[in-house]
């Protein structure tokens, strides 16, 4: 019954019309009485369930991954207002597929803290403002709008509002005077103004706030949590305190306001180099033009590897960008290597993802691509592809079998030696004295690829380069594999 409600409110055509019998001060003022938020100033809760991490599937068609949240508690003080998540996620994808730190070896702790300043970003406040009692605060306090809808058969309350980043906030309240659903739009830099959603059903009174005992949330259309509650605790005594380096200043290593941090870059060879200042990418000098392995992250990210790439190899144009596979954080700076004129080179599945996401619309944070439109091109390949000028070779291989990425892809150079991955074998922080005692099935993919293609290589370029910046040698890839001390 919960999770047919649950489909209703998400799938449901809805028809909407002003509110006449009540204004929407009404409405927000008879939700808060009847769900107790008048006198909640904190809750927290716990439960068990699923979490899906966003833009990691396998494939451009497949959902995101599944973990499985042993423990999940939520601290909310609406007075501070902050928030802290903590919870105990284990793997859910048996055998692992996808991303999102797969595959997870034993229990994985995570946490986060949002203490909110003039500065938070109002997409990090939403899991306040997005709670039942956290929406009602919110429309509260702005110049909130009523009007009712039909949502399968049954009529709702819609209270909105915007929100800082001047998206509408929507909250579904039903004629039992609970929020069954609050949804908005928030900018992701692959899907555009991507529809996020929390919807609540089987509420229950708990010392005279009612709750919902079940929780999902959505971005995109697709469930990006799936929550069982098991105990609320109305008013609780929460401490949220801002991890070291964190809350209302910037943390140690972070550039003064108004200056761009500098982008570092290491020659590894001639009319090749290494960009890092955040995910590695690296640009290659052929003839008439540049080459770029990999445009990760963001806009701003790939903004400084075009920056950077051009300031190492002068006066030629960025012809291709290699696109290792379709993951959101690798993928999230190629609309600005579009807008720079750009020919992407992909794997031949991710081509039709590409031409759908890239036609969404951004008008919640309008990139290059967004101010001056244009078609994107395409170079897309399964198992090889050669980049050559007659003198310069770069071999792009698929690793067939990758449980990370159906089309994931690795670039090597047989001349320099190179060979430029990402997520097959991500090095830690530290080199590891011994060898792990499992090896990651992504890594050992990786291993098995370059012993069926003969790869003669000194140094590995990971995408996911290693906090200290150290020069990752064949070494400590055979290592991590199994192979070698």
């Amino acid at each position: 019954m919960v999770r047919n409600r649950i489909a209703a409110l998400i799938v449901a055509t809805a028809f909407a019309v002003p509110a006449a019998a009540q204004d929407a001060k009404t409405i927000i003022a008879g939700a808060s009485k009847a769900m107790g938020a008048d006198t909640l100033k904190t809750i927290e809760y716990t439960g068990s369930g699923f979490d899906f991490a966003l833009g990691q599937a396998p494939s451009p068609t497949a959902p995101w991954p599944k973990f499985i949240d042993k423990t999940y508690t939520r601290a909310v003080n609406f007075e501070t207002p902050a928030t802290r998540m903590d919870r105990i996620r284990l793997q859910g994808e048996n055998p692992p597929h996808g991303g999102g730190q797969q595959p997870i070896i034993g229990e994985q702790r995570q946490n986060q803290t949002v203490i909110v300043n003039a500065t938070t970003p109002w997409v990090q406040q939403l899991e306040i403002w997005m709670t039942p009692h956290g929406f009602l605060r919110a429309a509260a306090a702005r110049s909130a709008t009523a009007a009712t809808q039909t949502l399968g058969g049954r009529k709702v309350n819609v209270v909105s509002f915007t929100g800082d980043n001047k998206a509408k906030v929507n909250g579904y309240i039903s004629e039992q005077n609970v929020v069954e659903k609050v949804e908005t739009w928030i900018d992701n830099p692959v899907l555009g103004d991507m529809l996020f959603e929390a919807v609540y059903a089987d509420y229950k009174d708990v010392g005279g706030v009612k709750f919902p005992m079940k929780i999902v949330q959505r971005q995109g259309g697709v469930p990006i949590l799936d929550l069982t509650i098991t105990d609320v605790k109305p008013n609780a005594a929460v401490t949220i305190q801002a991890p070291a380096g964190r809350g209302g200043a910037p943390g140690g290593g972070a550039p003064p306001a108004g200056q761009a941090a500098a982008t570092p870059s290491e020659k590894l060879a001639d009319g090749v180099y290494l960009i890092l200042g955040g995910y590695a990418s690296v640009a290659v000098d052929f003839r008439d033009y540049i080459v770029v392995i990999e445009g990760p992250q963001s806009e701003a990210r790939a903004s400084a590897v075009i920056a950077e790439a051009k300031r190492l190899i002068p006066n030629k144009p960025i012809r291709y960008v290699v696109n290792t596979h379709h993951h959101f954080d690798h993928s999230s700076g190629l609309r600005t290597f579009v807008a720079e004129g750009a020919t992407i080179v992909t794997h031949e599945i991710n081509k039709p993802y590409y031409e759908k996401t890239f036609a969404m619309p951004h008008t919640l944070n309008p990139d290059k691509l967004a101010a001056a439109p244009k078609k994107a091109s395409f170079e897309t390949m399964t198992g090889k592809k050669v980049l050559t000028d007659g003198n310069r070779v770069i071999e792009l291989h698929q690793l067939q079998g990758s449980g990370h990425n159906d089309g994931l892809i690795v670039a090597y150079l047989p001349k320099e030696k190179l060979l430029i991955e990402a997520d097959a074998f991500n090095p830690p922080a530290q080199p590891a004295a011994a060898p792990p005692a499992q090896v990651s099935p992504y890594t050992a993919n990786l291993m098995t690829t370059v012993d069926r293609l003969k790869l003669d290589f000194e140094r590995v370029i990971p995408i996911h380069y290693p906090a200290d910046n150290r020069a990752v040698l064949k070494a400590e890839l055979l290592r991590a594999g199994g192979r070698g001390n």
